[in-house]
């Protein structure tokens, strides 16, 4: 038969030896020690990994990352050179990034032979209701580069010029994209999402005056056209027409990532921008939102009422400049330009808006700084 084990009490009472008393009390001190630290370290890391938990679930639902507005990580390069991503903010950092070819550096920025006449202007944009501006440098060496440019396009025989070919000579002008991407940085800049630095873009050109160039291109034989203003040159000037205008925006757009057409309305002569959204949003089921740039307006209105009282009829011809993302099926503007579209079919059946329509048309125009007076 196994031998039955002793069960061993320990019980102070049973030491006569105060040595022995104390190296127990010792021995049980040291284990709660080790126990409250174990505890201690124990919810320490359970608050950090919990705290990164909430952190990621956050980041997920707002789509915030450690990345700046052009989507570039935190202390990495950007595509644009020379800048530098930074806790959030493309900084100018010519000595890590380098300079795009043609510029050299100088200190941090990257410059070029067409840094000549420096003027600081202002570009106003409305976003929510805010009215805010943008200060910005531009140069009358790029200006009179592009002004100087030749205006024609040579073919071959078999090809067939479009107009398409003429607004992309116009956007993709590599010496002006490097003057006007320190905008779209500064747009990139204030804001996280690309839905707001879209509408900083929209807003912003949109506020730019509408008027045409005082000069003109002889074409022979007693014909002449107005000139067509490059998109640095809309920004020099300070004005453009709806054209002129609309290819800045598409530079714009473009830059900060979106699929973008021009939609030209050939009878009534206008232009306008297609940014891509989804097909029951779009004009005509194309693919791509209305968006007028000759005056501040909603995305996907395109019922205004022009100064020389017409409307756009005719089916446009659309001309495709980038590939890129699409604005969300959610976007605000979809409902407000259907609230802006009944309100202005009410004024012209009833000629007065009830309390709430008015108030709604008040808000309407603060939220985008609409304004009564568009041009064609």
């Amino acid at each position: 038969m196994p031998k039955k084990k002793k069960r061993v009490v320990v019980n102070e009472e049973l030491f006569d030896d105060p040595m022995k008393k104390k190296r127990l009390r010792d021995v049980i001190v040291v284990r709660r020690s080790v126990v409250i630290l174990f505890l201690i370290v124990f919810f320490f890391l359970l608050i950090i990994v919990f705290n990164d938990f909430l952190g990621y679930v956050f980041d997920n639902l707002t789509g915030k990352t450690n990345a700046c507005g052009d989507g570039s990580f935190y202390n990495t390069c950007s595509l644009n050179k020379p800048y530098f991503c930074k806790q959030g903010i493309l900084l100018e950092k010519a000595s890590t990034c380098g300079c795009e070819q043609g510029m050299k550096k100088q200190g941090e920025r990257c410059v070029s032979n067409y840094n000549d006449g420096l003027e600081n202007i202002s570009l106003k944009y409305v976003l929510r209701g805010e009215e805010n501006y943008v200060d910005f440098a531009v140069y009358d060496g790029v200006a009179n580069y592009l002004h100087n440019l030749p205006g024609f396009i040579s073919y071959s025989a078999e090809e067939k010029p479009f107009r398409v070919d003429f607004k992309l000579k116009h956007i993709n002008n590599e010496i002006q994209k490097n003057y006007l991407l320190p905008l779209v940085v500064q747009i990139q800049n204030l804001a996280e999402t690309k839905e707001d630095q879209m509408r900083i873009a929209v807003s912003l050109v949109q506020h730019i005056d509408f008027g045409e160039s005082e000069e003109v291109v002889n074409l022979g034989n007693g014909y002449s056209v107005a000139y067509s203003r490059y998109p640095y040159e809309v920004l020099y000037d300070g004005g453009g027409v709806c054209g002129e205008k609309s290819e800045l925006l598409a530079f714009l757009l473009r830059e900060i990532g979106y699929g973008v057409i021009l939609f030209y309305f050939e009878e009534e002569n206008h232009e306008a921008l297609g940014i891509k959204c989804p097909v029951r949003n779009s004009l005509e089921e194309s693919g791509y939102c209305f968006i007028e740039t000759s005056a501040p307006s909603i995305i996907t209105d395109n019922e205004i009422l022009y100064e020389d009282e017409t409307f756009l009829f005719s089916s446009p011809e659309m001309m495709f400049i980038s590939e890129g993302i699409s604005l969300n099926k959610n976007l605000d503007e979809y409902d407000d330009a259907k609230d802006f579209k009944k309100i202005r079919k009410t004024l012209k059946e009833r000629g007065v808006l009830e309390f709430l329509e008015s108030e709604k048309l008040d808000n309407l125009k603060k939220k985008y700084g609409l304004v009564e007076i568009y041009s064609a």
